[in-house]
């Protein structure tokens, strides 16, 4: 299922986080084993649901909602990956996730207070505004559910992956999470070959 925001002005639905272009689809899947990077995430939300922020091509939307018979809200600003999630989750028969066009990074996702079980910030927090995200996600979280961060490690030899310029280091995401209300775990999980992760909890 695809839908358009139509509560904030169309103007601002296509606001880019900063050095995030995409390389095709094909590439992109070659650099994740997304459902063993959930696994390592300890994603374990079965009947709950799950916010994708930064949806993409629906890579992890979609290795979610096949582990979980809750609603997947995969959330991005633009509109050809907001379609290619949508088209996804048809292709692999899936009816439990939600492909929203909107502009979080201005706007906010638009969820409840308290209703998800986990957040998947995935290569986004290089934003201007990084922790805004973090405060979003803590906003929508259930108590005790999870905020998961994965960015690029730092290390320019990467195939893709913002300037290292902006391109956050694990204990800037750990100090994130903190400023933002989570309880961030202190261990970075390691996944290879070209990213880490960071998980946080809503107290």
């Amino acid at each position: 299922m695809s839908i358009r925001s139509e509560d904030v002005p169309k103007s601002s639905l296509n606001m880019k986080i900063r050095d995030s272009g995409m390389p095709d689809a094909d590439t992109w899947e070659t650099f994740f084993d997304p459902q063993s990077t959930l696994h390592h995430l300890r994603f374990d939300v079965d009947g709950e649901d799950v916010a994708d922020l930064g949806c993409g091509y629906g890579t992890f939307s979609v290795a979610a909602a096949q582990l979980t018979s809750g609603t997947v809200y995969a959330i991005d600003l633009e509109q050809d990956m907001v379609a290619a999630t949508a088209a996804k989750a048809k292709q692999h028969g899936l009816s439990n996730v939600v492909a929203i066009e909107r502009d979080f990074v201005r706007h906010g996702t638009g969820l409840r207070d308290n209703s998800m079980a986990y957040v998947m910030l995935f290569n986004i927090l290089h934003a201007e505004d990084a922790l805004s995200l973090l405060r979003e996600a803590f906003r929508i979280l259930r108590k005790d559910g999870t905020a998961a961060i994965i960015h690029w490690i730092y290390d320019g030899s990467t195939p893709r992956g913002p300037d290292l310029s902006i391109r956050p280091r694990p204990e800037q995401c750990l100090t994130w999470a903190a400023d933002a209300g989570l309880v961030p775990e202190p261990t970075v999980i390691s996944l290879p070959p070209y990213h880490y992760g960071v998980l946080a909890r809503k107290p």
